[in-house]
């Protein structure tokens, strides 16, 4: 397994040695000092800089390393960098598949969800962070999705896997034999038996090096909530279109992330599957494809409305926010009328103010609590009827808070 930077931008490769000298890592010949002074021959005024360094000392010297962990690190950070350009590069020269990739990294939650730590040698890694510009910039895409069994130890196993490329035909649909004992097959959600997994010839590293050709050749993956498929492949592919992240429901305070169906219903017009009908890999990989190709060919919008079900729940809470720190829940609750649960969130700091959301039975009771409420009545900054509300604490102290519907009146 070798590192091939022939063709890698030098930046890349200065970003890469740099890396190397701060980790203190060592080639075949040593570390980076070893390597110059050897090149160089001890030569007074040789400089250590690796920016003032050819692209073929940087090369010569990369090339160097051997070991399958050395080379994880550095092609973990040249997957690092790909996605560090992607952002400080202006968005008006993206492909439609780039301004995917863009939202999905973006996201306030990428850099927790694709956290990985691929340094293991059961991980496989791609090359893209250190091929040409044109590689890096494919708009191949290739659709993934797994189906996960519990192990003994705890950890997820992989048991199917199902691929299908832009055009819909299927690359993959394999099962595959977990290398733990299951305790769990989750019958009732993947639709996999002990007997299905009994006929699996096929490990992890068979799927891994079916994939490989793709994400070399700088294929963009495509799936929904896509880390978690990656996560069981142990594959660390920086090129992702993540549908859960790029797309959002309107004027959510916090990313709230819509489940495949609910997608598919909004954009498709269709459903994935009805209740309690198991998963398909193959299905849920296609439709996570069909979405993406939807906003790129389409320009299908990426802010979509609520399902039916969602605005029913919101309905029946209020929000209460900018609560100052000394008011207790008992003097919260005083504020409300009818019945209700609480949901109190603290605050970032010791003396900030906190929040709460308030849960009713019915749209019709948090309604008619609201309009119970003693305050002045505005909107927020996102349109949502709120009312200012100044009352007096057990103290003797005089505090305002704001509560809040969770979505506009009419709502539908």
């Amino acid at each position: 397994m070798e590192l091939k930077l022939a063709t890698a931008e030098k930046q890349v490769l200065e970003e890469l040695v740099k890396l190397v000298q701060s980790r203190g890592l060592c080639g075949e010949n040593g570390g980076w000092k070893e390597f110059l002074d050897a090149k160089d021959k001890k030569k007074i005024g040789s400089p250590n800089d690796p920016s003032k360094r050819s692209h073929d000392e940087l090369v010569a010297f990369l090339t160097t390393f051997k070991k399958k962990q050395d080379l994880q690190v550095l092609k973990c950070h040249a997957n690092f960098l790909l996605i560090e350009k992607l952002e400080q590069e202006c968005p008006g020269n993206d492909t439609p598949e780039q301004s995917l990739v863009r939202l999905t990294v973006e996201h306030p939650a990428y850099s927790v969800d694709y956290s990985f730590e691929p340094h293991s040698e059961d991980w496989f890694v791609s090359y893209v962070g250190v091929k040409t510009s044109k590689v890096m910039e494919s708009t191949d895409l290739v659709a993934v999705d797994c189906e996960m069994v519990l192990c003994d130890n705890g950890t997820e196993g992989l048991v199917r896997v199902g691929v299908v490329d832009r055009d819909l035909k299927v690359i993959l649909d394999e099962f595959v034999k977990p290398d733990k004992p299951v305790v769990d097959y989750r019958t009732d959600i993947t639709g996999i038996t002990a007997e299905d997994i009994e006929k699996a010839t096929l490990s992890l590293v068979d799927i891994q090096e079916t994939l490989q050709p793709f994400l070399s050749n700088g294929a963009i993956l495509v799936g929904h909530s896509l880390n978690k498929d990656l996560e069981v492949l142990k594959i660390y592919h920086p090129k992702v279109i993540d549908t859960a992240l790029v797309f959002k429901y309107p004027n959510a305070r916090k990313p709230r992330r819509a489940s495949l169906n609910n997608l598919c219903k909004s954009i498709l017009g269709y459903e994935v599957r009805k209740a309690g009908v198991s998963h398909d890999c193959v299905n849920d990989a296609t439709a996570a494809m069909k979405l993406a190709l939807a906003v790129i060919e389409k320009r299908a919008n990426t802010t979509i409305p609520p399902s039916k079900e969602m605005l029913e729940v919101e309905k029946a809470k209020l929000f209460i926010h900018k609560i100052p720190h000394n008011v207790t829940s008992e003097e919260l609750e005083q504020v409300l009328s009818g019945e209700f649960t609480l949901d109190v969130k603290p605050a970032k700091t010791s003396r900030g103010c906190y929040c709460a959301f308030v849960v009713f039975r019915s749209s019709k009771q948090a309604d008619q609590a609201f309009e119970n409420v003693d305050g002045d009545q505005g909107q927020d900054s996102f349109g949502l009827p709120q009312k200012l509300v100044i009352f007096k604490l057990t103290s003797g102290s005089r505090v305002s808070i704001y509560v809040r519907k969770m979505v506009e009146d009419g709502s539908a």
